[in-house]
């Protein structure tokens, strides 16, 4: 069980192993929900974050200027549900 200290402004940051736990990244969010007895649910947020992503690599995969194929896409499409960017 992890200990957080609480700072004179009411912050709490995480620590690396419960980052690590959550998959967080640099520049990801995390969702704090509240549930019953004073509990709070800690999850990643993969959201938004990944749909721009996979629009940001078939963009980036069609320098040439022609449209992509079905596998361009699905790979591109693959990559970003995984949480791998180029």
């Amino acid at each position: 069980m992890n200990a957080l200290t609480i700072t004179a402004k009411g912050q709490v940051t995480l620590k690396r192993d419960i980052l690590k736990h959550l998959g967080a990244k640099p520049g990801q969010k995390v969702v704090a929900e509240t549930i019953a007895n004073g509990k709070v649910v800690l999850t990643l947020d993969k959201g938004e974050e990944t749909l721009n992503a996979a629009f940001g690599m078939l963009k980036a995969h069609n320098k040439r200027k022609k449209p992509l194929t079905l596998a361009e896409i699905n790979k591109a499409s693959a990559k970003s549900w995984a949480g791998e960017r180029e």
